[in-house]
């Protein structure tokens, strides 16, 4: 059973928040990729809109949309997430896992992209 720290940040406020799913609760992010919009309830967060950014797995192993798959690799890198090079031109092999959210999958990075507003409710008169 999939058991997922999801982090949730609001560019709008510039805040975030952690949410722990477990069991048939995060069922439905396993399979879902990188950059793929969710909708808001599966986390608790409803009327909104949800962007996959990224994530890691118990080990700290950062997930990369530029690999396909669940699999964990060990690739060379010149930039990006994994791997920041203090020289110019400087690569190194890393290990890095896929785009596809697995079981093995820790941490869920997700960002808000648009929030409907709460229906108001009217005042009696």
């Amino acid at each position: 059973m999939p058991k997922f720290k999801i982090i949730v940040s609001d560019p709008k406020t510039g805040k975030s928040q952690v949410i722990e799913l477990e069991g048939s609760n995060a069922q439905p992010l396993v399979g879902k990729k990188i950059r793929e919009e969710i909708d808001g309830s599966i986390v608790a967060i409803p009327n909104a809109r949800l962007l996959i950014t990224g994530g890691s797995d118990k080990d700290g192993i950062p997930m990369r949309p530029d690999i396909q798959g669940g699999v964990k690799i060990r690739t060379i890198l010149s930039s990006g997430q994994g791997y920041h090079p203090k020289e110019k031109g400087q690569r190194r092999r890393k290990l890095i896992r896929g785009n596809v959210i697995t079981d093995e999958t820790y941490q869920i990075n997700l960002k808000i992209l648009d929030k409907a507003p709460s229906p108001k409710k009217e005042k009696a008169k």
